[in-house]
C-alpha cells in the first residue's frame, strides 16, 4: 500500500509501465473524483475522494459544474415533454437519465441544487397553466415548491449512494435510484397542504405500454418502471464511455445488459391481461360541454350563462338518441354557476330538460351552506324529483378553492382575494347512486371531481365502495388552451386501467373524453367548443390488483427509500470513525 503524497508531488506522480498518461485534472480536490454511475467506486471515501490511487487509464471525467447544471437543466425540459401536449413518452427515461448523470458529483448540499434546477426545468413549464390561471407569482411559488422535492433526492441520492451494498455495483444503484426518485414523488403526493401529484412520471405514460403496469400496481409501479428505464440507460451509456482500455467484451456487457433489461421492462406490460368486457351490463351515457363564451378568469362572469349552454346541450343530445335512450347525462364541474337547491328558477330549468331527455342529469354546482364556506358538488337530479344524491369534493384545491395562511400570504400576491370564499371539504367516498330501470338495479357511479383524479386513494375508495363506473367531471375554463386539460385526461387514462373502469371525463370548456376500462379513448372534445359524446359503456365489479392493493405500494417504496437513505448515513459515519480512529496511527508513519 502506498503511503499519500502531498498534493503539491501529485503532478510528477510516477505510473506504472505500460500505462496510459491521465488527462490533468482541474478544479478542488472534491471535484475531482473517479467514475462510477453515480457513486466513486470501491476505492471512494464517503466525501467522493480515493482513499488510494485508481490504476491508472483514460477516463471519462466528471462533466465540470457547470456543464452538470446544464445537464440537469436538459433533463427535466426533455422530460416535461414526454407530457401532453407533445406526449412524447420515451424522453422521460431520457430525463431521468440525465438527472443520475448529473448528480455523480458528491456534497449533498451540490445534490440538492442539481435536483432543484432539474426540477425547475420541469416543473416551471410543466405547471404553466397556474400562471395563466392566476399570475406570476403564485406559479412561481408551486414550481419552486415541487421542484424542492427533487433537489432532496439529489441530497438523498449522494446520501444513500454511500451504502457499501451499492458501491461498485450499477445494477443495484439503478434500482435505488429508481426508489429514491419514486419516494420523492411519493412525498410531494402527500405534504403540504395533502400533497399535489401533477408531474408525476407514471402521467406520462398514458399511450406507452408501462402505462398497462396501473393494473397491477397504480402510477407508483408504473413511475417506478419509468425511473429504473431512465437508470438503466444511464448505466449503459457510461458503460460504453468509462474507459477505452476496458476490454471490449466487458463494454459491450455493460452496456447490453443494462439496455436489454431496459427494453423488457418496457415491453413487458405488454402481458397484463387488461380486461374491458361488461360485467354487469351497460350504462348509455350522455356527456355535455356546454362551452363558456370567455376564456380564463372571466368565464363565469355572466350570471346563468354556463347553465344555460349546459342545458342547450342536454337538449342537443336528443340529435343522436330518443327520450329515454340514455340512462344519465354528464356535466362538468361548475356545469350550474347557481345552486338549483336554492333557486327555484334554475330547478325548474334542469328539471324540464331532464323530462324532455328522460334521463336522470349529474349536474355539477356549488352549495353554500349557513354555517360558512362552500362545497364543490355534483348532485344527481331526478326528473320530477330533484336532488336524490350527491357528492362533496373531499380535496379542495389549496390555493385555488381556499387559502392556507391567507394573511401571510396576501403580502406577497392580492391574488389570494380572488377566492373570497373557502371550500370546505366533503367527508363522503365518492360514490352516487343511480337508480337505472333499463337495468332494473341501483348503479354506483365513482366520481371525482378536477384534480382528485390525480389522487389514487380517492379513486380507489370509491372503487372499493363499489363503483362500477368513473365520472371526473372537472372545469378547465380558467387555464385557456394550456395543457392543463389535456395532462387531466392522461390521469383519466391511467386511473381507467388502474381501476379497470370505464371513465368518462366531462368538462365545461374540454378537453373532455370517454375512456375505455383498458385506458383507450374511445372519444374526445376540443378545447373551448361546445360538444356532446354518447356512449354505451361497460360496467364491472371485479377489483385490479392495484384497487386491492391500495396505498401498500406507496407506503413500500416510502419505506425502502428512507431504508437507502439511512443505510448510506450509516456506513458514511461508520467510515469516518474507522478513519479518525486510524489516523493517529498513520501520523507516527515515518
Amino acid at each position: 500500500m502506498h503511503a499519500p503524497e502531498p498534493p503539491a508531488a501529485s503532478a510528477g506522480r510516477s505510473r506504472p509501465a505500460g500505462t496510459a498518461a491521465r488527462a490533468p485534472e482541474t478544479g478542488t480536490p472534491h471535484d475531482r473524483q473517479p467514475d462510477a454511475v453515480p457513486d466513486a467506486g470501491p476505492n471512494a471515501r464517503p466525501d467522493g475522494r480515493p482513499e488510494r490511487e485508481v490504476p491508472a487509464g483514460p477516463s471519462t471525467a466528471v462533466p465540470s459544474r457547470p456543464l452538470t447544471l446544464l445537464l440537469a437543466l436538459a433533463g427535466g425540459l426533455l422530460t416535461d415533454t414526454a407530457f401532453p401536449d407533445r406526449g412524447w413518452w420515451p424522453l422521460a427515461f431520457v430525463g431521468v437519465a440525465a438527472l443520475l448523470w448529473a448528480l455523480r458529483r458528491d456534497g449533498a448540499r451540490w445534490g440538492f441544487l442539481v435536483g432543484l434546477v432539474w426540477g425547475l426545468a420541469f416543473f416551471l413549464p410543466h405547471l404553466w397553466w397556474a400562471n395563466y390561471a392566476t399570475e406570476t407569482v403564485p406559479w412561481l411559488a408551486l414550481s419552486v415548491m415541487e421542484a424542492c422535492f427533487v433537489g432532496l433526492l439529489g441530497a438523498a441520492w449522494v446520501w444513500a449512494r454511500r451504502w457499501s451494498w451499492l458501491t461498485g455495483h450499477p445494477g443495484q444503484q439503478a434500482v435505488a435510484f429508481a426508489v429514491l426518485f419514486v419516494g420523492a414523488e411519493q412525498a410531494r403526493t402527500e405534504v403540504p397542504f395533502g400533497g399535489f401529484p401533477w408531474g408525476r412520471l407514471a402521467f406520462s405514460q398514458a399511450d406507452s405500454p408501462l402505462g398497462r403496469a396501473a393494473w397491477l400496481g397504480g402510477e407508483v409501479l408504473v413511475s417506478l418502471l419509468v425511473a429504473l428505464v431512465g437508470a438503466l440507460l444511464a448505466v449503459a451509456v457510461l458503460a460504453v464511455v468509462r474507459r477505452r482500455d476496458v476490454a471490449t467484451s466487458d463494454v459491450v456487457a455493460g452496456a447490453v445488459v443494462p439496455v436489454a433489461v431496459a427494453a423488457a421492462l418496457v415491453v413487458a406490460p405488454l402481458l397484463v391481461p387488461l380486461d374491458t368486457r361488461a360485467e354487469a351490463g351497460t350504462l348509455a351515457v350522455g356527456a355535455v360541454q356546454g362551452n363558456v363564451g370567455e376564456p380564463g378568469l372571466g368565464s363565469f362572469a355572466n350570471r346563468a350563462e354556463v347553465l344555460n349552454n349546459h342545458l342547450q346541450g342536454t337538449l342537443a343530445l336528443l340529435d343522436d338518441v330518443e327520450p329515454g335512450d340514455l340512462d344519465v347525462v354528464l356535466w362538468p364541474e361548475n356545469g350550474s354557476d347557481l345552486d338549483p337547491q336554492t333557486t327555484p328558477e334554475v330547478a325548474r330549468a334542469i328539471d324540464d330538460v331532464a323530462q324532455e331527455v328522460g334521463a336522470p342529469i349529474l349536474v355539477g354546482a356549488q352549495e353554500y351552506p349557513e354555517t360558512g364556506g362552500r362545497y364543490n358538488v355534483s348532485l344527481l337530479w331526478e326528473p320530477g324529483t330533484g336532488v336524490v344524491d350527491r357528492y362533496a369534493k373531499q380535496h379542495p384545491a389549496p390555493f385555488g378553492e381556499y387559502i392556507p395562511l391567507r394573511s401571510l400570504l396576501r403580502v406577497f400576491s392580492d391574488q389570494v382575494d380572488r377566492v373570497s370564499i373557502d371550500m370546505i371539504a366533503g367527508t363522503e367516498t365518492g360514490v352516487v347512486d343511480l337508480d337505472a330501470p333499463r337495468l332494473g338495479r341501483t348503479v354506483p357511479l365513482g366520481v371525482v371531481i378536477c384534480f382528485e383524479v390525480a389522487y389514487d386513494g380517492l379513486v380507489n375508495d370509491a372503487v372499493d365502495a363499489g363503483a362500477e363506473l368513473l365520472v371526473v367531471p372537472t372545469n378547465n375554463a380558467s387555464f385557456g388552451y394550456t395543457a392543463e386539460s389535456t395532462q387531466q385526461l392522461a390521469m383519466s387514462r391511467l386511473r381507467a386501467v388502474s381501476t379497470g373502469r370505464a371513465t368518462v371525463q366531462v368538462s365545461t370548456v374540454g378537453v373532455s373524453g370517454v375512456i375505455a376500462p383498458d385506458g383507450t379513448l374511445l372519444q374526445s372534445t376540443g378545447l373551448f367548443t361546445a360538444d356532446q359524446m354518447v356512449a354505451d359503456l361497460p360496467l364491472r365489479t371485479s377489483l385490479t390488483p392495484a384497487v386491492r392493493a391500495g396505498d401498500w405500494p406507496g407506503r413500500a417504496v416510502e419505506l425502502l427509500a428512507l431504508g437507502l437513505l439511512a443505510a448510506g448515513v450509516v456506513t458514511a459515519v461508520r467510515e469516518r470513525r474507522t478513519r479518525t480512529a486510524a489516523a493517529p496511527a498513520g501520523d507516527e508513519a515515518p
